[in-house]
């Protein structure tokens, strides 16, 4: 049976700072909570953090991994979900990055009473090209062939797609951060991931979410463009959208100071 003891040691949970207001840091795709660290040490002087590893990403267990359940997103909402109701947290601003963007919706979904608000850092609730009507940037035939990349030559997907993600304007040291990120990953649970974050279409859930959203979009991001972000908050009742001078899609490890402004403005504004 899970209990607090275990949910926290199968996702590496970590809880810094001790702030009014809460804050759930999720990490995406082939990432960790180490990601966060550009922007830890500021957010924790005035808010309580909450950081984890989803199953099979990190320090987490990875003998809990299960591929049934971790074949489609619900399954890491579950662990947003077993985590916040395992630490009792209310009234949580769900952070969440790319991916995470999507997870945070079905986790709110589920225990609407526990989350507050979220903030999206450069979401996209579909990859894929669907008609003229939504470019969420790839052709499912691209995908298939990064995924079979990823199948035939792990550590050679792993330093190609990193720079693809974080921006080649942006340092060798970043570029080589998340590409470490990626080969630490164990292969099999990043091809799970991977086909659950970059062949899903979530698209249906943008009307649902009733809480505050906070859109934060880069404005050169290779996996999710500026449509991406406008298509969202055009669908999000309670969405405010900022488009950012940024580049790159992991905008809080290349440009942290801007993301931490947003967050400060964001939770000065709602309860």
């Amino acid at each position: 049976m899970l209990n607090k003891t275990s949910i926290t040691a199968r996702n590496n949970v970590t809880v810094t700072g001790d702030g009014a207001k809460t804050l759930v840091l999720a990490h995406g795709f082939g990432c960790d909570q180490r990601v966060w660290q550009y922007v830890v040490p500021a957010l924790s002087k005035r808010y309580t953090l909450v950081l984890f590893d989803y199953v099979g990403s990190g320090r987490s267990q990875l003998s809990a991994f299960n591929q049934a359940r971790y074949a489609s997103l619900e399954g890491y909402a579950q662990d947003v979900v077993e985590i916040c109701e395992a630490l009792d947290l209310n009234d949580v601003h769900f952070v969440g990055h790319s991916v995470s963007a999507t997870v945070g919706q079905l986790a709110a979904l589920e225990i609407p009473e526990r989350i507050a608000s979220q903030v999206m850092i450069c979401p996209s609730p579909c990859f894929l090209n669907v008609g003229p009507e939504y470019q969420g940037g790839f052709e499912r035939a691209d995908l298939e062939e990064l995924i079979d990349l990823m199948e035939r030559n792990y550590i050679g997907w792993a330093h190609y797609l990193a720079p693809l993600v974080m921006g080649t304007e942006n340092s060798d040291q970043l570029i080589g951060e998340l590409s470490e990120s990626f080969c630490s990953t164990d292969p099999i649970v990043a091809r799970v991931f991977a086909k659950a974050t970059f062949f899903a279409d979530y698209r249906a859930l943008l009307p649902r979410v009733t809480h505050p959203a906070l859109l934060l979009q880069s404005q050169v991001d290779s996996l999710a463009n500026p449509a991406v972000g406008r298509y969202m908050h055009a669908r999000m009742p309670q969405s405010t959208l900022q488009e950012l001078p940024c580049v790159g899609h992991c905008i809080h490890m290349t440009h942290p100071d801007i993301v931490i402004r947003e967050i400060d403005a964001w939770l000065g504004q709602v309860s």
